[in-house]
């Protein structure tokens, strides 16, 4: 698959940006407007696990919902947003919106499965599993792929409302309604957060992490990338996810007996600590590991987080940002460098951003070979297609400075030493 080059003339990209508003987003007229309308909707709301069940079950009225193992990490998150996270109004509303609509989801998929219990014995056979941290290549390996119409994944709107309620329905001809309100929600982050598509593109259709079904169960790194929740960090890496991980399953058996799809491709960032589960939970899988120079991944996984704070903090501190998640990358790489081998070794690979970078259909084409996946004239040209439509950088870049979370190249380089020593990752500029 080809790369659009300077000779076939591409569209003028806009040029790179610095964000300098971290610790005090400026926001458009147009979004004060919106702010205006949406923070008094904050007053009264309860971000406590019982108030906040009560509402999901009066919206979908409901009340299974299934292992209740979930209200202990469910409460361990509201106190630390209710203590720690500095909430704005615009962030209490926000939270509690994504709180409820989880556990609405979990009521669904719990009625679903109620309803027809062969979902259970619906089988997630051989899944392609991609992990890898932000800014490794692994979104635009993951597109690649799921471009391959022989795969199934995740696109957005599904990841936000994996069952849709049966009142819902759409009728022969009719749209689904998750579209319409994925493009809202999607047009008000967009609105306050016109540089994120620089960093990481969000449409309806993109195809999207399964962080946001684990946030179903309560227990994905989702959340703590959401809002400033240290003890919650804390407490998420004190316990084992092995049955978050089954729950995820539950929820892909939901989704291929509703819309079909036989063999999945899965993509986040925080598989990288959980590599035993993942063998535990997907015994058949093929994994992917990628790897890039960690301080220019801390540099844009920081700057990424910090930015995205604005919607639930009035002050984010890009200090405190810069020192919880450069600790938190490193316990992640420690993981993955201790844990590596715990992956089969004639089911995983390890890739390195620039040799992706400079082979993508040699690493693409390394992948399905190992994977026993055929690559087919269909998908090559699937593929083919999402180059020529997504070429990299159009939306513009970001220019990343770890000196604005307060961190230092040299210090940050010294700290992951033992991950690009283990890797062979080379450093960047």
């Amino acid at each position: 698959m080809r790369r659009v080059s300077e000779s076939t003339s591409p569209p003028r990209r806009p040029g790179p940006v610095r964000i300098e508003d971290f610790a005090d987003p400026q926001f458009s007229p147009e979004v004060r407007e919106m702010l205006a309308a949406i923070e008094p909707l904050a007053d009264g709301l309860d971000l406590e696990p019982a108030a906040l069940m009560d509402h999901a079950r009066a919206e979908t009225g409901l009340d299974d919902f299934g292992p209740m193992d979930f209200v202990e990490r469910l409460d361990v998150y509201c106190t630390a947003l209710r203590e720690e996270a500095g909430l704005s109004k615009l962030g209490v509303f926000t939270n509690h919106s994504q709180i409820v609509g989880n556990l609405r989801n979990r009521l669904q998929i719990e009625h679903l499965v109620t309803l027809h219990p062969e979902i259970l014995d619906v089988e997630i056979s051989r899944p392609i599993v991609i992990c890898g941290l932000p800014r490794t290549g692994t979104t635009h390996l993951h597109n690649l792929m799921s471009a391959d119409p022989a795969l199934r994944s995740l696109p957005y709107w599904e990841s936000l409302q994996p069952v849709l309620a049966p009142a819902e329905q759409p009728g022969p001809g009719e749209p689904d309604p998750r579209l319409e309100r994925t493009e809202m929600g999607l047009g008000f982050m967009h609105a306050a957060m016109p540089l994120f598509d620089r960093m990481h593109e969000m449409t309806v259709d993109h195809v999207h992490e399964e962080i946001q079904l684990l946030a179903i169960d309560f227990s994905t790194m989702l959340m703590e990338s959401s809002a400033y929740v240290p003890s919650w960090s804390g407490y998420y890496q004190e316990h084992d996810q092995t049955s978050s991980y089954r729950y995820m399953k539950k929820i892909l058996q939901c989704m291929q007996h509703l819309r079909g799809g036989e063999r999945w491709v899965l993509k986040s960032p925080q598989h990288l600590e959980q590599f035993p589960v993942l063998v535990d939970v997907f015994p058949d899988a093929t994994f992917v590991v990628t790897h890039r120079d960690a301080t220019a991944v801390t540099a844009s996984m920081t700057t990424m987080v910090c930015y995205g704070a604005r919607m639930s903090m009035a002050h984010p501190d890009p200090v405190a940002f810069g020192a919880h998640w450069s600790k938190r990358l490193e316990t992640m790489l420690r993981a993955c460098a201790r844990d590596r081998d715990v992956l089969p070794a004639d089911r995983s690979t390890d890739v390195r951003f620039h040799e992706f970078m400079a082979d993508e259909s040699g690493t693409v084409e390394h992948i399905y070979d190992l994977a026993g996946q055929p690559m087919t004239a269909e998908a090559r040209a699937a593929m083919e297609q999402f180059v020529a439509d997504h070429p990299r950088g159009r939306h513009g870049a970001i220019e990343y400075d770890l000196t604005q979370f307060g961190l230092d190249r040299d210090a940050c380089r010294a700290q992951f030493q033992f991950y690009t020593d283990r890797f062979a990752v080379p450093l960047e500029d």
